[in-house]
């Protein structure tokens, strides 16, 4: 039988045999405490599984992945587990029309994040779970059929250590046993199905609301984190959030929420930013600031509460047959995060943080070799894994803005209200979609899929402008290229220089088609200074400008008022950076000159990340030096005239840290950690400290007893994490020698520990000592795919790739190494054909950078 993969053939061959009448699931995990002789500590899981047979055919397989199964019964009949067991399958003949599976095994708990993950925490000792399954890892936590169209109602059982509280999809209580039982919950497909357990903090609220008809809608909420961090848990913000989404979920989806209860547990080591199990939402601990952080973090973290929120409706309640429209989710999840957050929460400029940061997302993975249409090819569960990309969320919520602009926003919500009532608890396809959105639009949308979901790339948009004897207009025209021409619903806008201030004066939308667009409503205007194609951000494209409007971003990109347009700005600057079309030293030098007077703080954090990358991967060689030092020179001074206090003051001194290389730079940052220097209203506080530590470390300043000394200070789980991360970063050949060896030779670090040591081992400043690596990192990356988890694999082979040797050798090594690799797995393959495109795209822009000089 195959092994842990499941192909997209044989999950429909196995939807058309059979549906699922039922699980309940019994799990034991009082061995999640104390000592164990295991070489792999394992839990009961018990599962009873009611199914019928709904189409030809007598046998089947059930998922599971454990160490042991101790009994599998099939209609009252013992299977041999030696025999129908495979590791992860069990295999079942002998169907019945009505069918009764119980399967007894041994599970393992996990250090990947994957299935059911156990954590301990190092300040205190306590003993954590939870399980995270997208895309199909229940399955190593209980028997089941693992795939999206096969929903059933679930019942949970879990017996746990005195004193723990568990919780799952459902309402649980505890009964006079001792063991906590679930309510059954509503049909929904397995990798939404969730366990929490441990002594967590939790707090409790309720959401109230009137419906259309007069009756109440109540939502017990509730909120948990590690005890840990409850000093630090701000819940009464997090519910702030939750109940504005909930208002506007409801205003818009007339669907009441049919979940019952909605709990949010931030829980320690997790893999993603969230995930959206009904009910029982769970999300990555660092969610909760230890420290001061800017409204851009409260920003990120309230929009993640709102897409998974979106989930309820979009993905839980109406699922995806086949991971092929994922998209029919996560796209519809990223676009109404963003919606909801501008429409219903303090942080009305949302739109301007997707401009800017969502869409760098997109534009990165729409240009390397393994795009795809936003409706993908998922032929098995490691392109799934693959697929939880940029396009798949952040093209695809690009595209649903835009198609908002086609077909208007009362048609796309009446759309989305049919959707859910028609399709309620059970699963769609691409095309239940479009039926109902031409209902209610009026719009041709199979064009209008076929252009924008069912093809890949992105289109480049330029203004090309003639003027007559007088300086007006005679002509605009919008210039699109790409693979694939679209039909784009766009605004252009005119800006000009008023006052000392770069403001629009006229603006015209246009439906743009073909090669070349004529807007005619702009004819006769006056000159301006800069033409903005994609004014707004209402389509999916770069931008690309004239040479007048170049010339006046250069040295006017600063003056421009409105945050929406002024981050459009900075975006396609940096896409022709990244394209090899402006020199990673202009744009340099064009963040030196305005980013001081950037107001949105997260554009302006998105520019800091810029610039470093510029310097980094596109600079020619031989001026990084010189790049990096006038980065830092640029960010202190900008870091002694912010306002004391700010989050500007916070944002710069943590930029100032990340590029700091002088002994000067590592003099004030020792003075910043010992007291002896000092910048008005700057709080160090323990997380600033960390980042204060860490150039210390990575230049040789600060030694493991320096380090050892900060873990003291901050002896908890993300103190340990810190640790180890600047442990693997010190510039020494034993350290990377040890560090490589903890993550490549040994499999005991647990998922959070392995990206710490990466993060730390791989340091632009130390390219040298770590080129010896490049040929090991290619020895050993296709016995790391075959040996680890999935999650482990994605996380060495992209972390660890060479790209920091960033010479035509390493391009000739990674061919070299897919020529010879043919028959290895897709997945692998494409994790490097990706790694390779970035370190072209970077030789490209250092050439173009080397030109400049």
């Amino acid at each position: 039988m195959p092994g842990e993969n499941l192909s997209r053939d044989e999950a429909h061959e196995r939807a058309a045999l059979l549906s699922v009448d039922g699980y309940e699931v019994v799990l034991d995990l009082r061995s999640a405490v104390g000592d164990s002789a295991e070489a792999v500590r394992t839990f009961r899981s018990e599962t009873t599984i009611r199914f019928r047979r709904t189409g030809e055919g007598t046998s089947t397989f059930v998922d599971l992945i454990a160490p042991s199964v101790t009994a599998v019964t099939l209609n009252g009949r013992s299977l041999d587990p030696a025999v129908v067991f495979d590791g992860s399958r069990i295999a079942l003949d002998g169907l019945a029309d009505e069918n009764v599976l119980v399967v007894d095994a041994q599970c393992a708990y996990s250090r990947t994040g994957e299935g059911m993950h156990r954590f301990v925490d190092p300040e205190d000792g306590e003993v954590y779970l939870y399980t995270q399954y997208e895309p199909a890892d229940a399955r190593r936590v209980y028997a089941d059929f693992e795939q999206p169209d096969l929903k059933a109602p679930y019942r949970f059982s879990v017996t746990a250590p005195e004193g723990w509280t568990v919780w799952s999809n459902g309402v649980g209580e505890q009964d006079a046993e001792g063991v906590w039982r679930f309510a059954e919950t509503a049909p929904i497909s397995s990798y939404i199905t969730c366990v929490v357990a441990g002594p967590y903090h939790y707090v409790t609220d309720t959401y109230t609301r009137t419906l259309d008809d007069g009756t109440e809608l109540e939502i017990p909420l509730g909120a948990m984190c590690r005890k840990g961090l409850a000093k630090h848990f701000d819940a009464d913000d997090v519910f702030l959030i939750t109940k504005q989404g909930f208002d506007f979920f409801h205003d818009n989806f007339d669907y009441p929420y049919p979940f019952g209860k909605y709990d949010q547990a931030f829980v320690p080591e997790y893999n993603l930013g969230a995930m959206e199990n009904p009910g029982m939402v769970t999300f990555r601990e660092e969610y909760i600031y230890r420290g001061k952080v800017t409204q851009a973090a409260y920003e990120r973290r309230a929009n993640v509460i709102l897409h998974e929120m979106a989930h309820m409706w979009f993905g839980d309640l109406v699922t995806m047959v086949w991971w092929d429209d994922l998209w029919l989710k996560e796209s519809f999840a990223d676009f109404m995060g963003s919606f909801s957050l501008a429409e219903a929460t303090r942080f009305t400029n949302s739109w301007v943080t997707f401009a800017n940061n969502r869409k760098a997302w997109a534009y990165r993975a729409d240009q390397l070799p393994s795009t795809h249409p936003i409706t993908a090819d998922i032929r098995d569960l490691e392109d799934a894994k693959l697929n939880f990309d940029g396009i798949t969320y952040a093209k695809g919520a690009s595209v649903l803005k835009q198609l908002v602009a086609y077909a208007g926003r009362d048609a796309f919500l009446e759309g989305a209200r049919r959707y859910f009532k028609r399709h309620a608890f059970g699963n769609t396809r691409l095309a239940d979609l479009l039926a109902i959105l031409e209902e209610t639009s009026g719009r041709d949308m199979k064009s209008w899929a076929k252009s924008w979901l069912q093809t890949s790339g992105v289109n480049t948009m330029t203004p090309a402008v003639t003027y007559d004897a007088e300086g007006r207009i005679t002509e605009l025209a919008v210039l699109q290229e790409g693979d694939e021409l679209r039909p784009h619903r766009a605004a252009v806008g005119l800006y000009r220089l008023s006052g000392g201030e770069l403001v629009r004066y006229a603006r015209a939308e246009a439906d743009i088609t073909g090669a070349r667009t004529v807007v005619a409503d702009l004819a006769g205007e006056e000159k301006p200074d800069l033409v903005l194609v994609n004014d707004d951000d209402l389509t999916y494209c770069k931008v690309r400008f004239d040479e007048g409007s170049l010339a006046t971003l250069r040295t006017h990109l600063g003056d421009i008022t409105d945050p929406l347009a002024r981050a459009l700005c900075w975006s396609a600057l940096w896409n022709l950076t990244r394209d090899g079309l402006m020199p990673a030293r202009d744009f340099v030098s064009v963040v030196l000159a305005f980013a001081g007077r950037e107001t949105d703080i997260g554009v302006l954090q998105m520019v800091h990340a810029w610039a470093d990358s510029a310097v980094t991967h596109y600079a020619a060689p031989e001026w990084r030096e010189e790049g990096g030092r006038l980065l830092a020179e640029g960010a202190l001074r900008e870091l002694r005239v912010a306002e004391p206090g700010s989050e500007h003051q916070l944002t710069w001194a943590r930029f100032f840290a990340a590029t700091a290389s002088s002994d000067a730079d590592f003099q004030l940052l020792e003075g910043l950690l010992d007291g002896t220097a000092k910048i008005d209203g700057l709080d160090v506080d323990q997380e600033l400290r960390w980042s204060l530590l860490s150039p210390l470390a990575v230049h040789g300043r600060a030694d493991e007893t320096r380090i050892g000394e900060e873990l003291a200070r901050d002896d908890t789980a993300t103190g340990k994490r810190h640790q180890v991360r600047l442990l693997a970063s010190r510039p020494s050949a034993a350290v990377k020698a040890q560090a490589w060896a903890q993550v490549v030779e040994s499999d005991t670090l647990s998922n959070a520990l392995v990206e710490a040591t990466i993060a730390g081992f791989v340091q632009p400043s130390q390219r040298e000592l770590i080129a010896p690596y490049a040929e090991k990192y290619f020895a050993v990356i296709e016995r790391l795919w075959a040996e680890r988890s999935i999650q482990i694999g994605m996380d060495i082979v992209r972390g660890l790739f060479p790209g920091l040797q960033d010479d035509p050798s390493t391009l000739a090594a990674t061919d070299a190494w897919l020529s010879a690799h043919e028959s290895a797995a897709p997945a692998l393959r494409r994790l490097v054909l990706e790694s390779r495109d970035d370190l072209a795209r970077a030789l490209r822009a250092q050439d173009c950078d080397r030109l400049a000089a």
